[in-house]
């Protein structure tokens, strides 16, 4: 008797109409934005608690609004500041810390992923002056406590603005492209730490935390653009690749009344990724890496005179993640997240680093950190206790008591709190549900009132050939792994289908999720309906379920990741209704590194892969990710190259399409030339695609409607 493959399978349920009846989604409606999911406006809450303001346009009147709405009866109550002929169109806002005062950004334009340049002012609400920053594109303006000051970056260097004198005061004089950066980071730290603005005003508006960049021995990266006069010509940026000089990253403090600049001595740290002040405006807490990131040191630092005293330290024989979770409590003890006991749990402290007590703890991880709300003592959280593939809110003691489950539905919940935690707007889905959107009391998570559903859409796709997701588990090489399974509507057993696998698996990433369908699920939907059955399976590396199962492919990524899809596909081609001979797998990014290698490590398992924008080896990636998971190519050359599918070309049996953006600022289109001439030398035959300036995300115009018709082409004549 055939061994039972699939455990506890969740069906889901869609209205049941006739797959005949039903139409078939196609790529002009994908892409067309047919199926495209109605979101809440994005909203700020405002200090009071029982308000929070959304910015609001009118496209065609080219016109923008900062409005203020009731958090009870969600009506609005007031425009706070609109685009007239004296208010510039802008198109985002922050706050001053006491709300008195609202920086407007107009004419902004991306630099790289996060990082932006724009013209601002500041709108005082009480005597509605408007006063421009600057005649120049700035960066990372940010408003004192107080609102009486601004500072900025521009050009690499530091200004402050005082708004009471409209005086303007440059702080660093260093600063260039190329050379040195002051008050914002470099495009490494951007892209793997996750931020660009790299200064912090203390409590009181007295000084100003920066770090500064010296990146001159950072290695030069180029790439052509083509654009669309006579010539391209060359972009170039600072990127250091794995094994290659980082900038050089120090700490400074700056006086705000005198503008004297001092350094702050931390000992040479190699990344620091994370500065934060204190709720004392003296103390100051850093975080510190080693360049390994298996050490990471939390500082505190005195603005009186710079000593510094560790407040904690966290080693791990992998690496430790970087985190925004640190939070101070009003006598600074803080709360931070670890894995130290095996999973991702929150921790109290006091305010000289000693551990007071552990918060959360049990086989499970806490996946986000909401917020403490002091009058209550009341922890606020998101975490996988329901499941690895659900998500739910909590909230806790600092002690680790009292713990309440807010939220009630089987799926993603995730939440957004007003700022005295009186209430927070619940986003939930599931496979089976669109995006909901509704208003709890965050006390006991009690409905207060339904804001946005996507009923419209689900009624739309009730007309369409749309499939449950099947979940399961799935047991490969020991590990019971997570695992989705979509079969046609008219799906027969006693058929044979081909089977097209779908994965991303990098590290601590998760594809099989319970939650609602993005593009890509979708065209998978789309596969379906022409008689494809489609998998995914999250092998190990992947995240929320431990420490060690993501941490197994330290130092080997594609190693054991590829072992588990070539695995799970040889298992899956066991099943009485899959054809063996039609196997197919694909995947984008770290997806495509690993579609890659599968199809070559795995050539008697998989006919077909596309590899879209994928890594080719670990040698061309920058630093920071890189170096977290395989240390450097001079410390672990086999790992680099054991795994790189470029080293190994001859493998390739079956048929291999390999897509990539010219402009591609994060995994360089060199990654697939070079794999293209290893083909090419090898003498394989294989299809590829260049899209020309396009980025990571290969996206703009027609281009996705292109690339997803290019693909699906490929998979009817070669599946």
């Amino acid at each position: 008797m055939r061994k039972q493959l699939f455990l506890s399978v969740c069906l889901l349920g869609f209205l049941t109409f006739s797959a005949a009846q039903k139409k078939e989604i196609t790529l002009e409606e994908i892409w067309g934005g047919e199926f495209r999911t109605e979101y809440m406006d994005v909203l700020r809450s405002m200090n009071n608690g029982t308000q929070y303001t959304i910015l609001n346009f009118d496209r065609s009147a080219h016109s923008s609004s900062l409005d203020k709405y009731d958090y009870k009866t969600l009506q609005k109550v007031e425009t706070i500041v609109a685009s007239s002929n004296t208010v510039p169109y802008f198109s985002s806002y922050s706050f001053s810390d006491d709300e008195s005062k609202v920086l407007l950004a107009t004419e902004v334009e991306p630099i790289f992923r996060r990082s932006r340049l724009g013209i601002y002012y500041v709108y005082d609400i009480a005597t509605k002056d408007l006063v421009k920053i600057s005649e120049e594109k700035i960066q990372e303006p940010t408003l004192s406590p107080d609102g009486s000051k601004l500072a900025y970056v521009k050009d690499n260097n530091m200004y402050l603005l005082d708004l009471t004198s409209k005086s303007t005061k440059q702080l660093t004089t260093d600063g260039s492209k190329g050379t040195i950066i002051n008050g914002v980071t470099d495009w490494v730290y951007e892209e793997e730490f996750g931020f660009v603005r790299a200064f912090e005003w203390n409590s009181d508006g007295t000084k100003i935390a920066f770090l500064r960049f010296d990146e001159t021995d950072v290695p030069h990266f180029s790439m052509d653009v083509y654009g669309s006069n006579l010539y391209p010509f060359q972009h170039e940026f600072k990127y250091p690749k794995a094994g290659e000089n980082n900038s050089l990253v120090t700490l400074h403090m700056l006086d705000v009344a005198s503008g004297a600049v001092s350094d702050v001595d931390l000992g040479s740290p190699y990344y620091i990724p994370r500065i934060k002040w204190m709720n004392n405006p003296n103390d100051l807490s850093v975080q510190t890496l080693n360049r390994h990131q298996d050490d990471l040191k939390l500082i505190a630092v005195s603005a009186k005179d710079n000593s510094t005293s560790l407040l904690l330290e966290e080693t791990d024989a992998a690496y430790v993640d970087v985190d925004d979770d640190l939070t101070f409590l009003a006598d600074d003890s803080f709360i931070w997240t670890s894995e130290a006991n095996g999973y991702n749990h929150l921790y109290l402290y006091d305010r000289n680093g000693k551990l007071k007590n552990q918060i959360t703890d049990g086989s499970w991880e806490v996946t986000s950190y909401y917020g403490y709300d002091k009058k209550h003592d009341r922890i606020f959280y998101q975490s996988v206790e329901n499941g690895s593939i659900n998500r739910d809110v909590y909230s806790i003691s600092t002690k680790g008591k009292k713990k309440k489950r807010l939220t009630t539905k089987e799926g993603t919940n995730s939440a957004s709190f007003s700022t005295d935690f009186t209430y927070f707007i619940n986003t939930f889905s599931s496979s089976e549900t669109p995006y909901e959107f509704t208003l709890h009391s965050a006390s006991d998570g009690k409905l207060v009132k339904s804001i946005k559903d996507n009923s419209a859409l689900a009624s739309k796709l009730a007309g369409y050939e749309v499939t449950p997701k099947e979940f399961s588990t799935i047991n490969i090489n020991g590990y019971d792994l997570n695992m989705y399974m979509i079969k046609p509507a008219d799906f027969d057993p006693n058929k044979k289908y081909p089977l097209f696998m779908f994965q991303y698996s990098g590290p601590g990433s998760q594809q099989v999720a319970n939650r609602w369908m993005g593009t890509n699920d979708y065209w998978h939907q789309m596969l379906a309906s022409q008689g494809y059955i489609v998998a995914c399976v999250d092998g190990r590396g992947t995240g929320l379920k431990g420490r060690d199962f993501k941490k197994i492919t330290q130092k080997e990524l594609g190693k054991y990741e590829v072992e588990d899809q070539i695995a799970a596909a040889k298992k899956l081609s066991e099943l009485p209704y899959i054809d063996e001979e039609r196997t197919g797998i694909w995947g984008w990014s770290y997806g495509g590194f690993m579609s890659t290698n599968c199809i070559l490590k795995g050539n008697d398992v998989f006919e077909m892969a596309i590899a879209v924008a994928p890594v080719t080896s670990w040698r061309f990636y920058d630093t920071v990710y890189t170096e977290r998971y395989m240390q450097t190519p001079q410390e672990n050359p086999s790992g680099y190259d054991d795994n790189s599918p470029f080293n190994y070309p001859e493998l390739l049996k079956g048929k291999y399409l390999l897509v990539h953006g010219s402009g591609d600022d994060n995994v360089h289109v060199q990654n697939t030339m070079r794999m293209i001439e290893a083909l090419v030398q090898a003498n394989k035959q294989f299809d590829w695609a260049i899209y020309p300036d396009k980025n990571h995300g290969i996206s703009g115009g027609n281009t996705r409607l292109h690339l997803y018709t290019k693909m699906t082409n490929f998979i009817k004549e070669n599946l």
